[in-house]
């Protein structure tokens, strides 16, 4: 399939309020505005997540604005020990409110609540992410300061429009950040230190429509002393310019075509906790995924519902560059996920 790659910048949107250049870009050219009229902040859909990780553990921090429903979320993995905790706040009618920047590249934002707090700093060339939450598992407090540095030059950047008038999807993926710090749950502390912990910012503007389904996987890791990951996706939206799909080695991205996630099924259902594969149609990607624990959430509240399967494990197979190098993988630890979303 034909990839469609945006150039220049110009305005995300036309008068009508429809992508003016669906495709993709490796820098964050399209300028996005936010929707001014009360249709527009009702449906739509702004968020940060930050996703910390290295070969042991993880966290995820999470800052949504989405029209009629405001999310903040926190998340600490320990894969070595097979276990995680998810604790999410959630606001009615933020319409806006919590004035998520226009930019992934400018802007600070910051929500809080009853118990808990969450900040992101953003200083041009490194990011800082401060969190607190009391009783975040079994009465025990959740603490965050880390600093992200070594933010790659390119990124995965969408424009996704949808088959429906006025609905789109604004996408930046930024992996390979360093990560340093530390969280704390309780008295246990978990360092993450530059050398082998790693940060993926998933960076999302859009309006969408009321019910679609997502598949997402990312991965960080050092492969002979290079920073290397990917960003591999579908589900949503029309997809004819461009996938999201890309290789990222040494702060260049590497654009693939289509891939598709093999997710076993048992007794009629996706059994996420046996092994997958990830291939691609380009025969760019072939890995085969290994699942350690699932942060699974469900929530159905008539109108609104999310079935979220995002399911972390280790990776082993082969990726290949733009220039034919191939980037061997042996069990490196990333996630892949399936999201069914009414919203």
């Amino acid at each position: 399939m034909n990839q469609h790659q945006i150039i220049e910048s110009k305005p995300l949107l036309n008068a009508e309020g429809n992508l003016n250049e669906p495709g993709y870009a490796k820098r964050l050219l399209p300028v996005y505005s936010k929707p001014h009229d009360s249709w527009g902040r009702f449906h739509s859909k702004e968020w940060d997540y930050y996703y910390i990780g290295n070969e042991h553990y993880g966290a995820a921090l999470t800052i949504a604005d989405n029209g009629y429903m405001g999310l903040d979320s926190f998340s600490f993995l320990n894969f070595d020990d097979r276990w995680q905790t998810t604790q999410s706040k959630m606001q009615i009618m933020t319409m806006g409110k919590k004035n998520l920047p226009i930019s992934s590249e400018t802007g600070d934002v910051c929500s809080s609540g009853h118990g808990y707090s969450i900040e992101f700093i953003n200083r041009g060339t490194s990011r800082i992410l401060k969190a607190s939450m009391e009783n975040f598992k079994d009465g025990q407090r959740f603490m965050a300061d880390i600093e992200l540095n070594s933010i790659p030059a390119e990124s995965m950047v969408i424009c996704t429009p949808f088959d429906k008038d006025r609905h789109y999807y604004f996408n930046q993926k930024i992996n390979t950040m360093r990560a340093s710090g530390r969280v704390t749950v309780g008295s246990a502390i978990y360092p993450f230190d530059s050398g082998d912990s790693f940060a993926t910012l998933d960076w999302g503007r859009g309006i969408w429509t009321y019910q679609n389904t997502w598949y997402w996987s990312s991965l960080n890791a050092d492969i002979d002393s290079h920073a290397f990951g990917f960003n591999l996706g579908y589900g949503f939206g029309n997809t004819s310019a461009a996938s999201e799909n890309m290789l990222f080695y040494d702060g260049k991205a590497h654009k693939l075509d289509q891939v598709e996630f093999h997710i076993p099924v048992k007794d009629g259902k996706d059994d996420f906790l046996s092994p997958w594969s990830v291939t691609s149609n380009d025969q760019r990607v072939n890995l085969t995924f290994e699942p350690i624990l699932n942060r699974a959430a469900l929530t159905d509240a008539l109108i609104l519902k999310s079935d979220q399967n995002q399911v972390f494990g280790r990776f082993t197979g082969d990726c290949v560059l733009d220039d034919g190098k191939i980037i061997h993988l042996d069990h490196k630890i990333g996630f892949a996920e399936k999201v069914f979303n009414k919203w």
